[in-house]
Parts: C-alpha cells; sequence; structure tokens
C-alpha cells in the first residue's frame, strides 16, 4: 500500500477545526502546551484570539473548557488520548458529564502508534474510559476523511463527544462520492458470507487488505468500519453476527473494554456469537518505530490475516468433527433400532 496516501488523522483534526472555525465563531479551542503535536495550532495561526493555551495542566483545561460551555461557546478542548482520558478523567467525568455540558475532546496521539514516547505516552485504555461516561459519544475514525467528518459532526451534536487521533499516517480509505458519516452507524466497506471484521480506527485499512489475503485462500470476510464505539450500531453488528457466524474485532487499543467489549455486549445478549478480539493483550506498550509496533502488536495486515485464517480453519475443522460424530452416532442408532 506504499502507493496509497496516507495522512495523520491528527492533521485532520488540526484542518477540520479550521473550516469549522470559519463557519462557527461560537467555536473555540484549548490546547495543554502541545499544540505542534495535536495539530490545533493550524487553528491558531487563524484564529489567535479562539485558541487558548492551558499549559501542562489538562484537568484544569477541561474545567475551562466546562465553564465556557455554559456560556454557549463550543470548545474543543485537546491533549494526548493519555493525559485527557487518563489523567483529566475525573473532570470530564463530573464537570463535562454529569452536567451533559457541549464540550469536544480531541485526544491524538491514541494507540501503540505514538511510537518512540513509549509506554507511558501510548493511551490503549481511553475508549474503554470514555465508554463509561453516561451520555458520552465516542468516536475513532480510520482515516482523513472520516476524521475531518467526525470533527464536524462533534460539533453538531449537542452533547459531550469524545475523539479519537492517531499520530501515525494511514491510508486514506474513504474517499470516495457515496461516502456519508453517520454518529452511531458502522459502515460496511466490503461483503461476505464466511466470517465478519470489525475494525475501527488504524486497524481498519490493514483489515481490509487482510481481507484480500483471506479472500484469495477461499474465505469470503465481511469488513465493517465502526467509527463511532458509542452508541454503536447494534443493528448492523447483529445482523451481520447472524449471517455468517463468526466475528472477529481488530482495534489499536486494549481487548479490555474497547470495541471488541462493546461488540461482545451485544452479541451475549442479542445474537450469541464465537467472538475473536485482535488488539493489545492486557500489556503495556514500548518504544519504537511506529510501523514497527504496529506488526509486533498483531495490528498490521499479515498478522490479523494469519489469525483469522487460523481461527476459520479450526472452526470448521471442529464444525466437521462435530458432523462426522453426529453422522456415526445417529447411524449406529438408527442400525440398532
Amino acid at each position: 500500500m506504499s502507493d496509497v496516501k496516507k495522512i495523520a488523522t491528527r492533521d485532520s483534526y488540526g484542518n477540520a477545526l479550521v473550516e469549522l472555525g470559519k463557519e462557527h465563531e461560537n467555536l473555540v479551542v484549548l490546547d495543554a502546551d502541545l499544540a505542534a503535536a495535536t495539530k490545533t495550532g493550524v487553528f491558531k495561526k487563524v484564529f489567535p484570539e479562539r485558541h487558548i493555551d492551558c499549559g501542562i495542566a489538562e484537568c484544569n483545561m477541561m474545567g475551562v473548557a466546562a465553564g465556557l460551555a455554559t456560556t454557549g461557546k463550543v470548545p474543543f478542548a485537546s491533549s494526548f488520548a493519555m493525559f485527557a482520558a487518563g489523567r483529566a478523567f475525573e473532570q470530564i467525568r463530573n464537570s463535562i458529564g454529569y452536567p451533559k455540558l457541549n464540550v469536544k475532546i480531541g485526544a491524538t496521539h491514541a494507540g501503540i502508534s505514538v511510537g518512540e514516547d513509549g509506554a507511558t505516552h501510548q493511551c490503549n485504555e481511553d475508549i474503554a474510559l470514555m465508554r463509561t461516561i453516561p451520555g458520552m459519544v465516542v468516536i475513532n475514525p480510520s482515516d482523513d476523511v472520516e476524521a475531518r467528518a467526525a470533527v464536524k459532526a462533534a460539533y453538531k451534536h449537542e452533547g459531550p463527544v469524545y475523539l479519537r487521533f492517531g499520530r501515525l499516517a494511514v491510508p486514506v480509505i474513504n474517499d470516495r462520492e457515496d461516502y456519508k458519516f453517520e454518529l452511531g452507524k458502522g459502515v460496511v466497506l466490503r461483503e461476505g458470507k464466511d466470517i465478519t471484521l470489525i475494525a475501527t480506527g488504524l486497524p481498519v485499512a490493514e483489515t481490509l487488505e487482510a481481507a484480500e489475503k483471506l479472500a484469495a485462500d477461499g474465505i469470503d470476510a465481511k469488513v465493517i468500519n465502526i467509527h463511532t464505539i458509542k452508541p454503536l450500531d447494534e443493528e448492523l453488528i447483529v445482523e451481520a453476527a447472524k449471517e455468517t457466524g463468526k466475528v472477529v474485532t481488530i482495534e489499536e487499543h486494549s481487548v479490555i473494554g474497547g470495541l471488541g467489549s462493546a461488540v461482545c455486549d451485544v452479541l451475549s445478549e442479542k445474537a450469541p456469537t464465537k467472538v475473536l478480539k485482535i488488539g493489545i493483550n492486557d500489556t503495556y506498550g514500548e518504544s519504537g518505530p511506529a510501523v514497527e509496533l504496529v506488526k509486533k502488536y498483531g495490528l498490521d495486515a499479515e498478522s490479523i490475516y494469519k489469525k483469522i485464517k487460523e481461527l476459520y480453519f479450526y472452526s470448521s475443522f471442529i464444525s466437521i468433527y462435530l458432523y462426522i460424530i453426529k453422522f456415526f452416532f445417529n447411524h449406529r442408532v438408527y442400525t440398532r433400532f
């Protein structure tokens, strides 16, 4: 995919803020001394009077954002995911979530792909944290097109929104005329009848590539992009699970509390289905080149392909084995009587 256009979703965030700023004077942007990295500095250059640098004080920044929201402003509070969702969790919960204030949280540098900054900055728990806050909308876009659309949708939504962006440039996969972004609605990127692959964020492009590899092996995979983790598109997920009978979730996040857990919550109640969760397996990250870390932690196309192929053929073997046992059992019973 070297010839594919790649853009980091943090860049998309900064550019979308500028576009929105030109249309809406009530939009203000806050940052915690990271404007160059979160890309809100792009907004600052155009609208310096509407950009507030709160310094390295993320908890205070969330309080300031909450206060601004009570005056009719629409604040986008920005920092790294580790500090936005992690350090400032209590302020987000109590000062933004509890009073249902119209604050948007732009969290960049999420996941293992932060790279060299290492485990202290690689937040693989933010989706889990934000999902637990009542009324919080959680969005994890897969590319530049989707990220821009998500920022605009967040502005229009009345209430708190958590937006998750990445540092690593990712392939643009949604640059088609019929693309439509809707909060709470998943997008079917590839039809298939054998297995359902549900991905979010950075791994969506890798999952599409893995699906093509599976197709070469005769496995027809349905690929769904879930950009909104909360509210989740339960109808689409249940329908897909019933169609294929096998589900795999793929996310650049802990397998505990993220997309995989959200999908399992739904399926366990509405359509019990075997689910394989691919993500960060209850461990911290480490320092290293982002692309190499993505491979090491099994989130590249080749690793996803191998895990799904193994699951599919194992499940098929078990199904055939059980069928044979049932056949011979029934045959024995028939001949005896």
